[in-house]
């Protein structure tokens, strides 16, 4: 997490508890040390945002303070309802996690009127899916495709031949019935596309692709078109 991401978490954890928050609770929340917390709250009373307290007792919102109203339209409102609805059939049960998070922190910071349209919208989205179980987590693809670092797959193909891979991944599609891992192949020396419920193992190495990419999703979106972005 980015140090504005976390400060903007620290105020909506203070604007929504009842009483003081210690550090070690902040910190243990985001997963980082206490006195990155301590920096971090010093940063904010900085930037004149009103927190009460100091380290040892404990830090508490002044009332009435407020994030500035974020405005949206009423179609962009449900565009938000549906679009993080949708993220429940990838089955990525971190990702649906964060989905439901980003909807809780939209909703707080939009006018009352507005907010309440995100959670008591009448637009459902059906769970259903026909994406297979993974048995490797998303979680580690994705921070890999972020990171730029090569993963170690072990994949079983259609006809069930087993392979091991080194592989840059560069890209996660989705669709209704599965989702592919869109990577260059060590071993094929090419792009490959391999799907989440045939890798029995996916570890992330200690090698990086720094900086390439960009270049190999460019190359790889000119082509494949269907992948293509309009």
């Amino acid at each position: 997490m980015g140090r504005s991401s976390r400060l903007f978490e620290i105020i909506q954890m203070l604007r929504r508890a009842a009483g003081p928050v210690s550090a070690g609770a902040i910190a243990e929340t985001l997963e980082v040390s206490q006195r990155t917390i301590y920096r971090d709250i010093v940063a904010l009373q900085a930037m004149r945002v009103p927190i009460d307290g100091e380290a040892g007792v404990g830090y508490v919102m002044q009332s009435g303070f407020d994030l500035p109203p974020m405005m949206f339209t009423a179609d962009e409102v449900e565009a938000i309802v549906v679009g993080l609805s949708l993220i429940g059939r990838t089955g990525d049960a971190e990702l649906l996690a964060a989905a439901s998070r980003v909807g809780s922190k939209i909703a707080d910071i939009l006018p009352d009127a507005v907010g309440s349209r995100i959670e008591r919208s009448p637009l459902h989205v059906s769970h259903w899916n026909a994406i297979p179980p993974a048995s490797v987590e998303y979680r580690v693809i994705r921070e890999a495709i972020r990171d730029e670092r090569k993963l170690h797959l072990h994949y079983r193909d259609a006809e069930a031949r087993s392979s091991e891979r080194a592989i840059l991944p560069i890209a996660l599609v989705y669709y209704v019935d599965n989702v592919l891992l869109a990577a260059w192949c060590e071993l094929r020396q090419d792009f490959r596309h391999f799907r989440i419920d045939r890798m029995s193992a996916c570890v992330a190495t200690e090698s990086l692709f720094k900086g390439e990419g960009e270049r190999l999703r460019a190359e790889w979106q000119a082509r494949h078109q269907l992948f293509s972005a309009s």
